[in-house]
């Protein structure tokens, strides 16, 4: 026979917890013995432990007390509904973690999985993510004013991609974003792309910078202004000089 407090530590409850199931009537209470005591049987253990069981698993208590008066096969049937019921809770929160999951970058909620897996690729190698979240939001603003341009943002991504000289100059504007202006990394830098767009121009394509959205930073990036100053300022003295010609 077992006291009340092994009654409870039998079955991982409470003192307190025995006793609140004893006031709603789930579960029996047994008289005191001659020493003053309430002593519970082993069905009492079991009773219990079903009792906990069912409730955590979000049973009201009503519907357990009528489950434990059920004949074995009623009470295996409701187990069995339970279970599904279960089932079903996991899941929606399955389904909830992943679209709060989701919430974290926001992408996939606006943007083709084709556009993410661009996004992807950028963290992959290595752009910062004050950049990739420039190029989200772009591939953004583009997909809702031109959504017939999005193929075509994304071939030119996907090819930019196996371009290795156009990574490297992607990579070094990305980093250049926070030099100082007058750093002589930048003046190179200022070389190397006055040398892909005069690159550009001999195949006879307009030229453009490795990426619009450095664009979107100007205003905050002094060594940007520079930049791209100094890349107009080059590009006007190259046409002046080959109307010369």
């Amino acid at each position: 026979m077992l006291t009340i407090g092994q009654l409870a530590a039998t079955a991982r409850v409470t003192v307190r917890t025995v006793r609140h199931y004893h006031q709603v009537g789930l579960l029996p209470e047994p008289e005191r013995d001659s020493s003053g005591y309430r002593r519970y049987g082993a069905q009492a253990a079991v009773d219990l432990v079903r009792i906990r069981t069912l409730a955590e698993a979000g049973v009201p208590l009503a519907r357990i007390d009528a489950l434990l008066h059920a004949q074995p096969d009623e009470f295996a049937a409701a187990v069995a509904d339970i279970d599904i019921a279960l089932r079903a809770e996991i899941d929606r929160l399955i389904e909830n973690r992943r679209r709060i999951a989701e919430l974290a970058s926001g992408e996939e909620l606006v943007l083709p999985p084709e556009m993410v897996a661009v996004l992807d690729r950028l963290r992959g190698l290595g752009v910062s993510e004050r950049t990739v979240r420039l190029e989200r939001d772009w591939a953004i603003l583009l997909r809702a004013s031109d959504p017939h341009a999005v193929p075509q943002w994304i071939r030119d991504k996907s090819t930019g991609f196996d371009d290795p000289e156009k990574m490297r100059l992607y990579l070094a504007c990305d980093r250049s974003v926070d030099w100082d202006p007058h750093d002589p990394r930048v003046d190179r830098l200022i070389d190397d792309l006055e040398t892909w767009e005069i690159e550009r121009e001999g195949h006879g394509s307009r030229p453009e910078h490795p990426t619009p959205t450095f664009a979107l930073i100007v205003g905050e990036s002094p060594a940007w202004q520079r930049i791209l100053e100094s890349l107009a300022h080059r590009a006007e003295r190259r046409g002046t000089a080959g109307h010369e010609n």
